[in-house]
């Protein structure tokens, strides 16, 4: 079963006389429980790829469908609903909220979908377990280390049990040895509880965790 088809989807930006085709004819498929890595240099198409699918940008020609939602067609209430139940997001620089404590920050997605507080503590504190970040729960986000913080955002992008994860340069801010953790930590998600995941890196080492490589080149998959 596919989660994602993206199908015959062009990018373009500017205007009359200054346009930039980001993407050019992108079709792919992303079939459910895997772990699929898209990778290219600075510049190649990747990003805006990854903003398109995630709804952050709108194409400007082709389709793409999420779990049978065709979102081009979506209005932005409709967007913002179906991002909210259906997408996880992991970004490079954690965009955890200061002002909350990791378990507040990883709570929010439940808090939005207005679960009741049992059933919100029930799930973190079962989510922190896996990805042994527990005994940090109450603290905040600039008391605990990179790798800690991609804990919790993996957690954040997890609580809702959403079609599909996001990940956007998840080790692009960590050093070496935590970023290769932050990277089998995703493997063991993907393989432990079947969670479809899409992530955009320039990274070979990050791209090994994946069970699907997509190499992106000037907009074209090559």
């Amino acid at each position: 079963m596919s989660v994602v088809i993206v199908s015959h989807v062009e990018k373009f930006y500017g205007n009359q006389g200054n346009i930039t085709q980001a993407l050019n004819d992108i079709s792919f498929a992303v079939e459910k429980q895997e772990f699929t890595a898209v990778m290219g240099a600075s510049g190649s198409g990747k990003t805006t790829l990854l903003n398109v699918i995630s709804t952050i940008d709108a194409v400007s020609a082709g389709n793409i469908e999420i779990n049978g939602n065709g979102i081009c067609e979506l209005r932005e209430n409709e967007l913002a609903e179906f991002r909210k139940k259906e997408l996880g997001f992991i970004f490079q620089d954690f965009n955890l909220l200061d002002t909350l404590t990791l378990q507040e920050n990883i709570a929010l997605p439940l808090t939005l979908l207005k679960k009741r507080a049992e059933q919100i503590d029930t799930q973190v504190n079962a989510l922190a377990e896996i990805l042994q970040i527990q005994d940090i729960l109450e603290k905040y986000p600039y008391q605990v280390s990179g790798g800690q913080r991609q804990r919790c955002a993996c957690a954040r992008a997890m609580i809702h049990d959403p079609s599909l994860i996001l990940a956007d340069e998840p080790t692009g801010n960590l050093d070496s040895r935590t970023g290769a953790g932050i990277m089998t930590l995703l493997r063991e998600i993907n393989q432990d509880t079947g969670q479809t995941i899409l992530m955009v890196t320039h990274s070979p080492e990050a791209a090994k965790s994946s069970t699907r490589l997509i190499t992106v080149q000037d907009g074209v998959i090559i």
